[in-house]
C-alpha cells in the first residue's frame, strides 16, 4: 500500500485528515527501513504499512497510524527520540517510544518477576492505551505472516499470543481480534485438532444443509411477525472456539450442540427487550445460559443480551442482541473512543473512557492487601497457565498451575474452604499444601467446626483463598476488635477537639480507601491502622511547609520569558495536577488540566497544543477553585463551613448562593489554594461536616468555550 492509498483509507472515514503527516511519516519510515527485510524476503516496511492498515481499518487517530508507521523505527534503526519528536511532535514520538518499551517487556519470564512486569504493563497502558492498540496491531500482522518463521520461533510467537495478546484484546473488548489471534495461534500450536475441526464442519454442512441460512430466515420471519426492524446475522463459531469447548466440557464434536452463533442488531435499546420476546417465544430457552450485558455492561463498555435456545432440529443456538452503537463497541472496545465517522470523532456514548478504564484496571494494585488477588485473577485471565481439576461429581475447577488443595476447596465455595480438614487426590489421601496437577479428581474432607488456620495463608496461591482465610481470622476477633478501635477514634479526635460523629468516621473511612467505618474500627483495634491516620484523614497537620513560596511567573514549566498564561476557566489547573497549554493569537496562553472536556474543541489544532508541568516547591494560595456544595439550611451552618475552610489555611475569594430551598441551600464558593493537595484536605474536612450533604469540584466546559469565542 503506498502513502496514497493510506492516506485515502484515513480520509473516507476522516475528511479532515493531516494528509501532509501521514506521507511524510511514510516517507520517514520508509528511509530509516530502506535495506531492512523480513524473514519472507519482502522489504520490512511493509509490516509498520500492514499495521497502520489495521488501524486505519479500525478508524483510529491521525496520531495513532503515524506511530503504527514509526513502531520499530526506534528500536530497530538509527532513528532516536528526539529525532521523531522533533519531526512529528511530542505526542506521536512518546506513543512510539511507549510501543518500543511495551516491545521489550518480557511478560513470560519468571514468577517472581510477573507481578512487577504486570506493572509495567499497566504502567505502559495507563500512559496511553493507544500504544497497546498499535501493539496487537503489530502482533495481529506478526501471526497472519508467521509461515516465513522458523518452525520453533512460530511455536514461541504462537504461545506469547494465545498467553498474552490474545486474552487483552478480549479484555480491552475488541473480540474479533482476540477472535483472530487465538485462531492463528491455534493453527500454528495445534494443527492436527483445526483441521479435524475443520474437515467436521465440511461433513456436518454437507449432512444438514446450510444451518445458518435456515435459522436467520427464521429469525427474520419471527421479527417481521412482531413488528420489530432488525437485522440478523449468523455464523459457525470459530475453530478454537470449539476445541475449547469440547475441552472444557469434555464433549466429542458431535455432541457438542451450541456452535453456531447469531447476532441481532435493533435500533434502539427497548427493541432489544422486545427481540429476546420474540424469540424466547419462538424457541424454547436453555436455563442458565441467559445474561443480560445492558443492565449490567462489562468493565471494558460491552453490552449486549445473550440467550441460548433450542433451534432447528433441537440444535442449541447463542443469539446476540445489542443495538448499532452497542455493536460498534463489541467490535473495536476501548478503541471505539478514538473512531472517526464522517470526519468527526465519533461520540458513543456506551464507548468507555480509556484513561478512567484502565484506572479501574490497575487501581487495585496500589492496594496491597488486594494485590495477590488481583495478581492471580490477571493471570488466570491473560495466562494458560492453569490446571484443570474434577469434582467428584464431575465439574471442572480451573486453578492457576501450583495450586493446593485448600485452593480447590475455596474454588468451589468459601463455606466448603473453611471448614476443611484434608483432601483426596484420585482417592488418595494427601496432604493440604500437594500440588495439583492437571486432570486430577480432587474430593475435600469437611468438618463442622472447623475454622481456617493461620499456616494456610502460606499453603495457598490463589488471591481468593488467601482473602477468604486473612478475613476469616479478622473475623474471629472482629467485634471486639470494632469497640476497641472505637475507643481509640473516640479519644483521638477529643485530644484534637473533635468529635467522632458518624460522619466524620464515614468520611474518615472512605478517604482511607476502606469498605465501611466497621472495617476501620477493626483495623484501628487490631492495631493494623493507628489512631493518628484516622484523624489525619480529615484533619491533616496543617504545619506551614518549609522553603519559600514560588513566584507566580514562576509558578509553570515550559512557558518562553515572552509569554504570559492564564488558568482555564473551565477545568481551573492547580499545581500538582498534570497540565497542558492551548496558545491564542495575541493573548495569554490558556492552562488545561490534561483531562479537560474544554481541549476537545482544540484536537484538530496540534499546533496550538504547548507540554507543561508545574513547578516542582511550595505554590501561593492564589489557585481559585470554584466548590459546588448543598448544605442544610440551618442556623449557624454557614458560619461553620466558612469556619472549617478557614481551618484548612485556605481563604474564601467569593460566595454565590446558586438555589434556596426551605431545607437546603446549594451555593458556589470559590476557594483560593496551594496545591492538589491543599484541595484534598479542604474537601475532606468538609464533606466530614454532617451539615454537608454533598460537595464537588466545579468544572465548566462552557466557560473556556465561552473565553475562546471572545478571543477569536
Amino acid at each position: 500500500m503506498t502513502a496514497d492509498d493510506l492516506i485515502a483509507l484515513v480520509r473516507a472515514y476522516n475528511p479532515r485528515t493531516n494528509a501532509k503527516l501521514i506521507a511524510e511519516a511514510y516517507d520517514f519510515g520508509e528511509q530509516m527501513h530502506d535495506g531492512q527485510f523480513r524473514h519472507s524476503g519482502e522489504p520490512y516496511f511493509t509490516h509498520p504499512v500492514a499495521v497502520a492498515t489495521i488501524l486505519a481499518q479500525q478508524q483510529m487517530d491521525d496520531a495513532t497510524i503515524v506511530c503504527a508507521l514509526l513502531h520499530d523505527t526506534i528500536e530497530d534503526t538509527k532513528a532516536n527520540f528526539a529525532e521523531v519528536e522533533r519531526r512529528f511532535g511530542r505526542d506521536i514520538a512518546e506513543l512510539v517510544d511507549g510501543v518500543t518499551k511495551l516491545t521489550n517487556i518480557q511478560l513470560t519470564s519468571t514468577r517472581s518477576k510477573q507481578a512487577e512486569n504486570f506493572r509495567k504493563l499497566f504502567m505502559a497502558m495507563s500512559r496511553d492505551l493507544r500504544v497497546i492498540l498499535v501493539k496487537l496491531a503489530d502482533r495481529l500482522h506478526n501471526m497472519r505472516t508467521i509461515k516465513s518463521m522458523r518452525p520453533e520461533k512460530q511455536v514461541q510467537k504462537a504461545r506469547e499470543t494465545m498467553d498474552i495478546y490474545a486474552p487483552l484484546a478480549g479484555r480491552m473488548g475488541m473480540q474479533w481480534m482476540r477472535e483472530e489471534l487465538e485462531d492463528l495461534a491455534f493453527k500454528v500450536l495445534n494443527s492436527e485438532a483445526r483441521n479435524s475441526i475443520m474437515r467436521r464442519f465440511i461433513m456436518l454442512q454437507k449432512e444438514t444443509g446450510d444451518v445458518i441460512q435456515r435459522i436467520t430466515s427464521d429469525m427474520r420471519i419471527e421479527l417481521e411477525k412482531a413488528g420489530i426492524q432488525a437485522e440478523v446475522y449468523g455464523r459457525a463459531k470459530k475453530p478454537y472456539s470449539i476445541w475449547r469447548k469440547m475441552q472444557e466440557k469434555d464433549q466429542g464434536f458431535s455432541r457438542l450442540s451450541d456452535i453456531y452463533g447469531f447476532r441481532v442488531i435493533t435500533a434502539t435499546e427497548a427493541d432489544c427487550y422486545r427481540v429476546l420476546g420474540a424469540i424466547h417465544q419462538r424457541w424454547r430457552s436453555v436455563p442458565g445460559r441467559f445474561k443480560d450485558y445492558i443492565s449490567q455492561p462489562k468493565s471494558n463498555g460491552y453490552r449486549s443480551i445473550h440467550t441460548t435456545v433450542s433451534g432447528r432440529d433441537g440444535k442449541r443456538v447463542e443469539v446476540q442482541i445489542r443495538t448499532r452503537e452497542m455493536h460498534e463497541v463489541a467490535e473495536t472496545g476501548v478503541a471505539a473512543h478514538w473512531s472517526y465517522k464522517n470526519g468527526e470523532r465519533v461520540e458513543n456514548r456506551f464507548a468507555v473512557d480509556p484513561v478512567r478504564w484502565i484506572a479501574q484496571l490497575t487501581e487495585r494494585l496500589d492496594d496491597e492487601s488486594d494485590h495477590d488477588e488481583f495478581l492471580e485473577a490477571v493471570k488466570l485471565e491473560m495466562y494458560q497457565d492453569q490446571v484443570f481439576c474434577f469434582t467428584p461429581k464431575g465439574d471442572v475447577i480451573k486453578l492457576p498451575r501450583g495450586a493446593t488443595p485448600i485452593d480447590f476447596a475455596y474454588a468451589i465455595h468459601t463455606r466448603i474452604g473453611a471448614a476443611c480438614v484434608g483432601a483426596k487426590v484420585d482417592g488418595i489421601r494427601v496432604p493440604l499444601w500437594t500440588r495439583l496437577k492437571n486432570g486430577q479428581s480432587v474430593d475435600i474432607i469437611t468438618a463442622e467446626g472447623q475454622k481456617p488456620e493461620a499456616t494456610w495463608i502460606d499453603i495457598a496461591v490463589t488471591g481468593r483463598a488467601k482473602s477468604a482465610i486473612r478475613r476469616a481470622l479478622r473475623q474471629e476477633d472482629r467485634e471486639r476488635y470494632i469497640k476497641l478501635g472505637r475507643e481509640l477514634a473516640r479519644v483521638a479526635f477529643e485530644n484534637v477537639g473533635k468529635i467522632a460523629t458518624v460522619k466524620a468516621l464515614r468520611t474518615a473511612a472512605k478517604t482511607l480507601a476502606m469498605d465501611d467505618v466497621d472495617e476501620m474500627l477493626a483495623r484501628l483495634g487490631s492495631a493494623e491502622l493507628t489512631s493518628r491516620e484516622v484523624v489525619r484523614a480529615i484533619y491533616p497537620d496543617l504545619a506551614e511547609k518549609q522553603g519559600e513560596e514560588i513566584e507566580q511567573s514562576r509558578a509553570v514549566v515550559g512557558i518562553t520569558a515572552d509569554q504570559s498564561y492564564n488558568r482555564g476557566k473551565c477545568c481551573q489547573p492547580v499545581p500538582g495536577e498534570r497540565i497542558v497549554g492551548i496558545t491564542f493569537r495575541g493573548q495569554p496562553l490558556v492552562i488545561h488540566t490534561i483531562d479537560c472536556q474544554g481541549l476537545a474543541a482544540f484536537e484538530d489544532q496540534p499546533e496550538r497544543w504547548v507540554d507543561l508541568h508545574w513547578q516542582d516547591g511550595l505554590h501561593s494560595a492564589s489557585h481559585t477553585v470554584t466548590l459546588d456544595m448543598t448544605i442544610s439550611n440551618d442556623a449557624g451552618v454557614l458560619g461553620r463551613i466558612c469556619t472549617v475552610i478557614g481551618e484548612q489555611d485556605a481563604n474564601i475569594s467569593d460566595l454565590n448562593f446558586i438555589d434556596r430551598k426551605p431545607d437546603f441551600y446549594r451555593l458556589q464558593v470559590d476557594v483560593d489554594l496551594r496545591d492538589i493537595e491543599h484541595l484534598h484536605r479542604v474537601m475532606t474536612a468538609l464533606e466530614a461536616e454532617s451539615n454537608v450533604s454533598s460537595i464537588a469540584r466545579l468544572q465548566d466546559p462552557t466557560r473556556e468555550k465561552r473565553r475562546k469565542e471572545d478571543h477569536e
